[in-house]
């Protein structure tokens, strides 16, 4: 099965850099790598060519213009250019455990999506870590840096037999839904039209997106203990907008919406 690699960004071209390298070291690359982006300036371009110029797997920018918040239409203005069967949605500011494109195809599940999880790194890890964004990190949940909670440092635990266990059927619950570690069949997330690009502003776009996955009946697993993926701190976004998404999301968790109106479609007729 051939798998995509979505990566959202906003002008943080160290930390895409830095998620660029650990492609690198996959043990199952992808096929395909898109950068979403959200309307950056010249320097995550100028990231983006570096990787392009020496890598064989095929690289694409998308790009729109800046006109604030507006992830879920960056997000279906890149999926629009998925041309797999499988995706796999990450952050741009997201490290890649070696086996992590691995981990998402061997668990992949007609009829599911993927939720992964995240281990967080602390301020100061992070920043020494973007002083050499070119270099590979060596991790461990012992690792000094890692988030201290003893759930968080268990984010960064690989036991793929663990993850065969602790796997079970979802079939609704938006409990920790975070399109930072996701994955999906390219046939669901066009049976749903993709992100509601009405969604502006910080919240709820993967939730609201993940509740018409739900209503197609489209079920969730998560996948722990696998598909570890390391999360350079930042400063959280403003949630002026959740207000109005809120409202978006409970308006297609009441009418069981299957399909937005305004999603994927709209880049995939041009």
């Amino acid at each position: 099965m051939k798998v995509s690699l979505l990566i959202t960004t906003y002008n943080r071209p160290d930390a895409l850099e830095m998620v660029l390298n650990s492609i690198e070291y996959q043990v199952r690359k992808p096929d395909q790598v898109i950068v979403a982006d959200d309307g950056s300036d010249d320097r995550t371009a100028s990231v983006i060519q570096k990787f392009q110029r020496k890598w064989q797997i095929p690289l694409v920018h998308s790009w729109h213009e800046d006109h604030g918040f507006r992830l879920a239409e960056s997000r279906n203005k890149g999926l629009a250019l998925i041309d797999t069967e499988y995706v796999i949605m990450i952050d741009g500011d997201m490290i890649l455990d070696k086996c992590f494109v691995n981990d998402h195809v061997v668990n992949a599940t007609t009829g599911f999506f993927l939720q992964g999880g995240r281990c967080l790194l602390t301020a100061d890890y992070t920043q020494q870590l973007l002083k050499s964004p070119q270099v590979y990190p060596d991790f461990g949940y012992m690792k000094k840096g890692i988030e201290s909670r003893l759930e968080k440092r268990l984010t960064a635990f690989r036991a793929p037999w663990l993850t065969k266990i602790w796997k079970k059927e979802i079939k609704y619950s938006h409990k920790a839904i975070r399109g930072c570690n996701m994955s999906f069949f390219m046939e669901d997330v066009k049976a749903v039209n993709g992100f509601n690009n009405d969604m502006i502003g910080w919240g709820r776009e993967d939730s609201e997106f993940v509740e018409r996955l739900f209503n197609q009946g489209i079920k969730r697993h998560n996948i722990k203990f696998s598909a570890l993926a390391y999360h350079l701190y930042h400063i959280e976004s403003s949630r002026v907008s959740l207000p109005e998404n809120d409202q978006i999301l409970h308006f297609a968790i009441d009418h069981k919406l299957k399909r937005c109106a305004n999603g994927l479609n709209k880049f995939l007729l041009k």
